[in-house]
């Protein structure tokens, strides 16, 4: 259950029921989200709310490359360190529905429910990104738990049904998927241009890298041993098949 949104708990959805009775969350666990991974360099986001949530979720978007804005009458003094070396604007106010103007997505993370409220207004009023922290029924989107190793991205989610759970698996799949495989991806990406150039169908393509990642000996356990010219071996043997040489 989101730790916003419990029964007995007054309401922070757009319900406005007094008192929470649970009604926003009853079928969150059975909408199916469309995953996508966005592109946010050089974009503008908002994040509207100052606190130590605020912090992290600009973190967040400062390392994806998003041109950061904070709305927040006050900061967290890593925000105010961010904005002062010129990292993010912060304008020092209260939220007002002109902040979405040029906004790619906005992120709430306020404590104070009617102002959250109000940006997922505004922004599902212009067809806008919006989240707000804790409250799934405000949300057209979810941050899922992240590992990241080199180019990849692995993201996990419950649905907002358990971080805790979240946490656990992201912890467990950094030490199974590491190093090893963002070096194979980073490998295999150099030698896209070659495949696209020599082999003229999907069919073919695919083929072609399934023989690498699948093939034998693992290119896996080779480079948890070490051996990355073996690996590269490993793929002009696959060239040379591939092409009929």
């Amino acid at each position: 259950m989101p730790a916003q949104a419990y029964a007995g708990k007054e309401c922070v959805c757009q319900y406005r029921r007094g008192i929470c009775d649970q009604s926003c969350v009853r079928d969150m666990l059975a909408v199916p989200f469309y995953i996508a991974c966005l592109r946010l360099d050089g974009r503008r986001c908002l994040v509207v709310g100052g606190g130590e949530v605020g912090l992290e979720k600009v973190e967040g978007l400062l390392s994806c490359g998003a041109a950061v804005t904070l709305v927040a009458p006050r900061a967290h003094d890593e925000l105010a360190a961010l904005a002062a070396e010129g990292s993010i604007a912060w304008e020092r106010r209260r939220y007002e529905v002109g902040d979405l103007d040029g906004s790619f997505l906005v992120i709430a993370a306020t404590d104070e429910s009617e102002v959250n409220i109000g940006v997922h207004e505004d922004a599902e009023a212009r067809a806008m990104l919006v989240n707000v922290v804790d409250v799934p029924p405000l949300c057209n989107f979810i941050l899922p738990a992240i590992v990241r190793s080199g180019p990849l991205a692995i993201a996990i989610s419950t649905a907002g049904a358990s971080p805790a759970l979240a946490k656990r698996m992201k912890r467990e799949i950094a030490e199974q998927f590491g190093e090893d495989y963002a070096r194979l991806a980073v490998i295999l990406n150099d030698v896209r241009g070659w495949a696209k150039a020599t082999l003229p169908t999907f069919q073919e393509r695919r083929a072609f890298f399934d023989s690498i990642v699948g093939g034998e000996p693992d290119p896996i356990a080779l480079l948890r041993d070490g051996d990355e010219r073996a690996v590269l071996e490993l793929v002009e043997d696959a060239k040379r098949a591939a092409a009929g040489v």
